[in-house]
């Protein structure tokens, strides 16, 4: 019985390789690898429900179908996969990225919001980062609140469209963000299934990611 533990060793790294190969295994690296910093407070938007809706049917009005795009950004503390989120006072909580430009690209238009949400400015790409595939995808069929993770047969028109994209992240990396947010890393036990706090689509990200294995890294 004492050679079969190498055989099994052998298979694991194998299948590790193979991971790797398909895109689906993801290095963590711990949390207290990364600088967290501030800078000047920015302006946020107060809408009403009823304002957000006119806002929405001008954006359509004048460019079509609103196409937003944010990243799930990773790390490890305690042995345990943590995602960034921005928490706006102290209710509110979001992941960096938002609204592409007409013709933006959704990689290009992620990263120019990422190093606006996460860099010194938005002229200052964020380091390192890689954006990965897209994992989830979200429709606003019409001019309201909620969205649904499928676009209902019946709507030829959709309003809005927000993509998820995994983030991988390089080592020591610096994170800056304006100093009425704070950058949380929340555990994904802590997400699941936690509507309440976290909105529908955030708390279903332990879902999304669960087709994926994580390697927790060592420095």
């Amino acid at each position: 019985m004492g050679e079969e533990a190498p055989v099994l060793d052998i298979e694991s790294s194998e299948e590790n390789a193979t991971r790797r190969n398909q895109g689906s295994m993801v290095d963590l690296y711990p949390l207290s690898s990364y600088y967290f910093g501030s800078r000047d407070a920015v302006r946020v938007k107060d809408e009403m429900i009823a304002d957000r809706v006119v806002r929405l049917k001008s954006d359509y009005a004048a460019h079509g179908l609103r196409t937003c795009v944010e990243a799930v950004l990773l790390v490890e503390l305690f042995k345990h996969p943590h995602v960034l989120l921005l928490q706006y006072r102290n209710s509110i909580f979001k992941l960096p990225g938002g609204r592409l430009r007409p013709g933006e690209s959704d990689v290009d238009g992620l990263k120019r919001k990422l190093a606006s949400k996460l860099s010194v400015n938005e002229n200052v790409l964020v380091p390192g980062l890689e954006v990965g595939e897209c994992i989830g995808k979200w429709w606003r069929p019409n001019f309201e609140t909620l969205m649904y993770p499928f676009l209902p047969p019946n709507v030829k028109h959709p309003k809005e469209c927000l993509k998820l994209f995994l983030g991988r992240l390089a080592l020591h990396q610096q994170f800056v963000v304006p100093k009425n947010f704070k950058l949380l890393a929340v555990p994904l036990c802590q997400l699941h299934g936690n509507e309440k706090t976290y909105g529908p689509i955030i708390s279903q990200i332990p879902k999304l990611l669960s087709k994926f294995s994580f390697n927790m890294m060592e420095i």
